[in-house]
């Protein structure tokens, strides 16, 4: 079975990020899309809010959505240590041939590591940003048509902004010394 990985934040789970699993359906109708969800162990933070688990469902929701089968997201944990990272994901996915991505470093690792790495083009960089989405939560700016249309009612639900508020005020406030 043909399957190609995809390996990404998804703090949130994006336009962007929708049109890359869009394209990588494309030039590979047949193959499964394994959807690595990097840093699985942060959350709650401003940088990385929401949880593996929170991503994996953002991650359905809008895949259903746009009608698009065959797929898995699989949390992928940090390990900090790019000399063992290709193994340490190849050891948590199912089997794959491809990997998609437009990071360097990830490409070098994986092609060092003997696997077919591809690029994709970028939609609207810019606009379409984990980065950028988690300012305009926060900020209360609008954000709604930066995600596929379940995840925006996803961050509703959950009060995805309020949240990214509270995580900005408390990570500007710092404590006294000795105090956690």
């Amino acid at each position: 079975m043909a399957r190609t990985l995809l390996i990404g934040r998804f703090q949130p789970f994006h336009r962007g990020h929708l049109a890359v699993v869009e394209t990588t359906r494309r030039a590979r109708p047949k193959a499964t899309v394994l959807l690595g969800v990097g840093s699985a162990q942060a959350s709650f933070t401003s940088v990385d809010p929401f949880t593996a688990g929170e991503r994996i469902e953002m991650i359905g929701l809008a895949l259903d959505e746009a009608k698009i089968r065959n797929y898995a997201a699989i949390p992928i944990p940090d390990i900090h240590r790019h000399s063992l990272w290709v193994a340490h994901v190849v050891s948590l996915v199912p089997k794959f041939e491809r990997v998609v991505t437009n990071n360097p470093l990830t490409r070098l690792l994986f092609e060092r590591a003997g696997y077919e790495v591809d690029g994709v083009e970028w939609v609207e960089r810019d606009r379409f940003q984990g980065s950028v989405i988690r300012a305009a939560l926060r900020e209360g700016a609008p954000w709604e048509s930066l995600v596929p249309p379940a995840v925006a009612k996803y961050l509703v639900d959950l009060d995805a902004a309020g949240r990214l508020h509270q995580l900005a005020r408390d990570e500007g406030r710092s404590a006294p010394v000795g105090e956690p």
